[in-house]
């Protein structure tokens, strides 16, 4: 999977679009699936998540988990990824959305933990609403323009914009999608499930499952709906706002890793629509250098949670301690992506956050460029709470005498190192090609804000 979307970006690149039309059916009538630079990027990303998740799993998984279908799944999953980053029609998305959906949810419940089951519950019931609000959409779309094929979509739009039904059918995506990504107000079914699974599936799920809704997300407003953009800007930056600022509040005031953690990825997400909302070549290739910097950064973040609760057999902040003595190599691989993510210079995360709030500026977003500020200081004070709770402090359990570690052999721990040090790794690879990197992310977001390029390639003709 790594290798075959190693060769879509590498064809793709720097400004190609490839399109299979599946069985030789032209579109709009057949399915497609379209390769531009987003898709690949994307793509890209998931291979490298893929490899290392495997990694992760094969050495924290239980054996009951594997017979019961955990590595199946795990590939339905990828599975329903993929083709959602890589579908051309809306219904084809949505049938990949539901792809996805069904894998992770049986990922959460697999091992019938009360605790799995709690948090599959709220899982399944609020994603479950964002696919009948989806399909309502879809439906919606189709009555009124007779196809659901994204570029023709793009060329018959312009008629029929700022028309009731359109704007509705928009909105409606808009939340479906805002339930996939963890959007305020729909975000409550991430932190209540996302720390029940196996740490493989949390992290995997980190990674991959809200960045689809955020990719739906730029998707539909560049392409399908993008003579509406005027009309959805406002709620988009209000509901960024929002999103940073409950996302990192709900992570302060955690004291278990994984929660605290799992509120973040709220929080991030909330950056990401920041950039998009803004509808500039600038603004939206800062979001994309962000989703690739998260991305890693959190993955990593997650990994390390894996390695703490192994070894001390619990994610509670409060009796954890004295990593920084017993481990110290740990201690790098959590301080890296924890100071990218929180925007320290010269990481990643500072090189996306000043991209984001440069673009701002120059949009005159000053109120959720403020928020973006204050929600960055926020996110330094989590990541510093973890550094002493975990790292930094003596271990309660030190100073009462019954301190213990658990013993995990050389396989499990290189199997949990390997890929945590990679991810580092390729944070501060991405803060070092900086430049070549935003350079490529500018061209994609050019050529997402401007489709005709899209149109033509899908359809061979321009719009």
């Amino acid at each position: 999977m790594l290798v075959a979307a190693i060769a879509v970006a590498y064809r793709v690149y720097p400004d190609h679009i490839e399109v299979l039309h599946v069985g030789k059916w032209s579109a709009p009538f057949g399915i497609c699936l379209v390769a531009d630079g987003l898709a690949a990027i994307m793509v890209l990303m998931t291979g490298l998540m893929a490899v290392l998740m495997a990694i992760f799993s094969m050495v924290t998984i239980e054996s009951r988990r594997i017979k019961d279908g955990y590595f199946f799944l795990y590939f339905v999953l990828l599975a329903g990824v993929n083709g959602a980053f890589l579908t051309g029609d809306l219904f084809n998305l949505y049938v990949w959305f539901e792809v996805l959906l069904i894998a992770s949810f049986v990922l959460i419940v697999l091992g019938g933990n009360r605790d799995q089951l709690d948090g599959a519950v709220k899982y399944v019931t609020m994603n479950l609403l964002g696919s009948v609000i989806f399909l309502s959409a879809v439906g919606l779309i189709y009555g009124k323009t007779g196809t659901l094929n994204m570029a023709d979509l793009a060329q018959r739009m312009p008629d029929i914009s700022n028309t009731p039904l359109i704007q509705a059918s928009g909105g409606m995506l808009i939340v479906a999608f805002g339930i996939k990504a963890g959007l305020f107000p729909l975000f409550s079914w991430l932190p209540a499930s996302y720390h029940t699974p196996p740490h493989a599936v949390t992290t995997l799920f980190s990674a991959l499952l809200t960045k689809v809704g955020i990719y739906a997300l730029i998707r539909i407003t560049t392409l399908v709906f993008a003579s509406e953009q005027g009309y959805f800007q406002p709620l988009l930056l209000v509901v960024a706002a929002l999103t940073m600022v409950t996302g990192v509040l709900g992570a302060v005031a955690q004291y278990d890793l994984r929660r605290l953690l799992s509120f973040h990825i709220v929080s991030q997400i909330g950056y990401l629509l920041f950039g998009l909302a803004l509808f500039t070549p600038f603004g939206l290739a800062a979001a994309l250098f962000f989703m690739v910097h998260v991305m890693a950064a959190k993955a990593a973040l997650f990994v390390v949670s894996a390695i703490v609760y192994y070894l001390r057999g619990t994610s509670d902040l409060k009796v954890l301690g004295s990593f920084a003595q017993l481990h110290p190599a740990l201690t790098v691989l959590f301080a890296v992506p924890a100071m990218s993510l929180a925007g320290l210079p010269p990481l990643s995360g500072f090189i996306a956050k000043l991209a984001l709030v440069r673009a701002g500026l120059e949009s005159s977003a000053y109120i959720t460029v403020a928020v973006s500020l204050a929600v960055s200081v926020l996110t330094l004070y989590s990541m510093t709470k973890i550094w002493n709770e975990v790292f930094w402090k003596p271990a309660p359990a030190m100073q009462s005498g019954s301190f213990s570690e658990r013993p995990l052999s050389r396989t499990r721990i290189w199997g949990m190192v390997l890929p945590a040090t990679i991810l580092a790794a390729f944070s501060v690879g991405l803060s070092l090609a900086a430049q070549p990197a935003f350079s490529f992310a500018l061209r994609v977001a050019t050529q997402l804000l401007d489709p005709d390029a899209y149109i033509t390639a899908v359809l061979g003709t321009p719009s």
